[in-house]
């Protein structure tokens, strides 16, 4: 378990990432917790608004594998999902599962968080790594749980702001198994 704690005398911004990196990202298989996601704009800065995924390529409501509809998204994964769904335990909502299917690997993410950023490893071409790796795109995912980027300038979002005498504490549970 992570957690992550703050402390403010001002108004603060508030909005960490967290990443865990797999394989190749379009072979795994994933399980987003959210019924909803906020669309991005050219530059991938949240647009404001708030988005159902039911029946669009950002679905992953049901586990499928992340390839399958990687070409439909334009710029790849890189965009927030609302956290709205799925169970809860010990006052975390359950964001993701990842499961790799070669090794049956089970990466179970939970969070206090009201979001994520998925991130698809879209611009990981070419990057040259420990021992000499070569990473091609998509070698890889993120799972961040956060607050929505772009919170600061949209009132419809939950505040990311910590206000003077409040305490912050951003909490990510990291199960693994295997299937």
């Amino acid at each position: 378990m992570t957690t992550k704690k703050a402390n403010s005398y001002e108004d603060t911004d508030v909005n960490e990432l967290e990443s865990i990196s797999v394989a190749d990202s379009s072979e795994e298989r994933a399980l987003i917790r959210a019924n909803h996601v906020t669309p991005v704009d050219q530059n991938t800065i949240p647009t404001g608004k708030i988005k159902p995924v039911k029946g669009t390529p950002f679905d992953f409501t049901a586990e499928k594998r992340i390839g399958e509809s990687i070409h439909e998204v334009g710029v790849w994964y890189d965009h927030n999902y609302v956290l709205d769904c799925g169970e809860e335990k010990a006052g975390l909502k359950h964001a993701a599962k990842v499961k790799d299917p070669s090794s049956s690997r089970i990466l179970n993410l939970w969070s206090n968080a009201p979001g994520m950023q998925f991130y698809s490893g879209n611009y990981v071409n070419g990057v040259v790594g420990k021992g000499g790796s070569v990473y091609g795109k998509h070698a890889g995912l993120c799972l961040e749980t956060q607050g929505f980027p772009n919170a600061i300038n949209q009132p419809n979002f939950p505040s990311i702001v910590v206000q003077p005498g409040e305490k912050y504490q951003h909490i990510m549970l990291f199960e693994f198994s295997v299937e």
